[in-house]
């Protein structure tokens, strides 16, 4: 509908008015790819033409807008950011992989209970942690969170490519399908949390990797991100502009956009 002055808000479930750069599609498949990440195909004329770069996020509009905190706040309390694991321009079509945090927030429980036909309110992929084509190698150091992302970017890459990893995940069978990397270190971190863990800034101070620097691409838990940078800067001597950091949470904190 218009609003009188050039803006195209759209409505969802219960009228709610969607802010102009949100898009409304459907989910149309969903699956359980690990014991903790769930999988969703969402569908719609609205996602033809709709390119995510490998790396991108999509801002998903997760719960009823019609609570009292929400109207008294606005939206940002039930919008939830999500790599891109896979999309089709073509078909119009794009896959998210949700990670199930322990805590059960309002993120997991929709991805949880997602059943094909919801609708479903997204924005236009974003971000600028994407890859760089011309590096000479590729190095993605994360856990749990930044799977989806590194999956996606790793596996964009051409065959030639020189492409390492470090994973940390509390349990390996969690490992998320498509993960390409010649030489990929699984750290299983157990039942101590990601913040307080040391495993992921140990295994890649434990890395033999090339004497010229390539570019790194470090995602996840705040604090751990910082140290895994500190490390490739002060201690291998890489330029800062080649270790791309993206801290997708800290404790106590929904995100870091």
């Amino acid at each position: 509908m218009s609003t009188g002055t050039g803006s195209d808000t759209r409505r969802v479930r219960g009228g709610a008015l969607l802010a102009p750069f949100m898009l409304r599609a459907t989910v149309s498949e969903t699956g359980q790819l690990t014991r903790s990440m769930r999988w969703l195909r969402i569908s719609g004329p609205a996602l033809r033409g709709v390119e995510a770069r490998p790396g991108q996020q999509v801002r998903v509009l997760v719960g009823d807008p019609f609570r009292a905190r929400v109207l008294v706040g606005g939206l940002g309390d039930l919008r939830r950011t999500y790599s891109v694991y896979r999309g089709d321009p073509a078909a119009g079509e794009i896959e998210l992989c949700v990670y199930l945090h322990n805590g059960g927030g309002p993120g997991a429980r929709w991805a949880r209970e997602a059943q094909p036909g919801q609708e479903v309110a997204l924005s236009r992929p974003e971000g600028r942690f994407v890859l760089r084509a011309d590096a000479p190698y590729h190095l993605f150091v994360g856990e749990e969170t930044a799977m989806v992302p590194f999956t996606a970017m790793s596996g964009s890459l051409p065959d030639a490519a020189r492409v390492q990893a470090v994973i940390e995940l509390a349990d390996l069978a969690d490992r998320l399908p498509g993960m390409r990397a010649e030489s990929t270190v699984w750290v299983q971190r157990g039942t101590e949390g990601a913040a307080s863990s040391a495993g992921l800034p140990r295994a890649v101070a434990a890395l033999d990797l090339p004497s010229e620097p390539g570019v790194a691409y470090v995602a996840g838990e705040a604090r751990t991100c910082q140290a895994v940078r500190d490390h490739l800067v002060r201690e291998r001597g890489w330029p800062r502009r080649s270790v791309l950091v993206k801290p997708f949470w800290a404790p106590g904190k929904r995100g870091m956009e």
